[in-house]
């Protein structure tokens, strides 16, 4: 697929993901989702990349909201069915993914766009950052995840005053409530998000992906996440990628991991 609207570059063993559509402040519009469940699946399955960064192109919006012009015509059905394609390509694609993905929040995450930082594992705001999910001040409710993820990072209280009141909040505040992990200048926000992203791909590749399965299992109603992890625990002795953390930790040197 030829992308029109995200920009897309693996350097070394990091992907970077830019949503580019600074004049509609980065909306997702469904070219937008369709480029970056392909990109997201190409992610996925390639073993040579070991993490991704999502960001936006400009300096006002990481992503504000979704392309509204686009759901004038939907009824229920088809408003359904937006939201089913969008989780299943986009949004739990990113969160179940076998490696770790960091929004990079530049500018206004409203929305879909807070709801594509949601679906990372992880989050780092500049200090200009503004979240929320205005959705019912067009008579909607988030559709990309929002309602659940959001609930699980800050709680039900704080969730219904974000939700149901459509405010947004700077990111010192996204901070203290556990919406996001850190805040930064504006001019250190992909270096931040460098450094984060240049140590975890320094780990065990498989034990990464065993660490997020089991932590995302803890948020899964249908699933036991202390049987989960004892399952990924147990997966992490069958790699070589353990004997040679072993071996390195016994022989005081570097480990040099292989994802294998």
């Amino acid at each position: 697929m030829t992308y029109q609207n995200i920009l897309f570059e693996n350097r070394d063993t990091i992907a970077y993901i830019t949503i580019n559509r600074p004049s509609k402040l980065n909306a997702l519009n469904k070219e937008t989702i369709a480029e970056l469940a392909d990109v997201v699946k190409k992610i996925n399955a390639d073993t040579s990349i070991r993490a991704a960064l999502i960001t936006g192109a400009g300096e006002k919006a990481f992503v504000a909201g979704a392309d509204i012009s686009e759901f004038s015509s939907l009824d229920k059905v088809a408003g359904e069915q937006l939201s089913a394609l969008g989780h299943e390509g986009v949004f739990n694609a990113i969160e179940n993914a076998p490696k770790p993905y960091l929004a990079a929040i530049n500018g206004f995450a409203l929305g879909g766009g807070l709801e594509l930082a949601l679906a990372c594992h992880m989050r780092i705001a500049s200090t200009t950052a503004k979240l929320g999910l205005p959705e019912v001040t067009l008579g909607l409710i988030p559709g990309y995840g929002g309602t659940q993820r959001l609930t699980q990072l800050v709680g039900k209280g704080l969730a219904f005053e974000m939700i149901c009141s459509a405010d947004m909040i700077a990111a010192e505040r996204a901070l203290q409530i556990g919406l996001i992990n850190s805040v930064c200048a504006p001019e250190e926000l992909i270096l931040v998000a460098e450094q984060i992203l240049n140590k975890i791909t320094q780990r065990a590749p498989l034990a990464i992906k065993e660490a997020i399965i089991a932590i995302n299992a803890s948020t899964d109603p249908t699933k036991d996440g202390f049987a989960t992890e004892i399952n990924s625990f147990g997966n992490c002795f069958q790699t070589q990628d353990f004997k040679e953390g072993v071996d390195a930790f016994l022989e005081k040197r570097k480990p040099v991991f292989k994802g294998e």
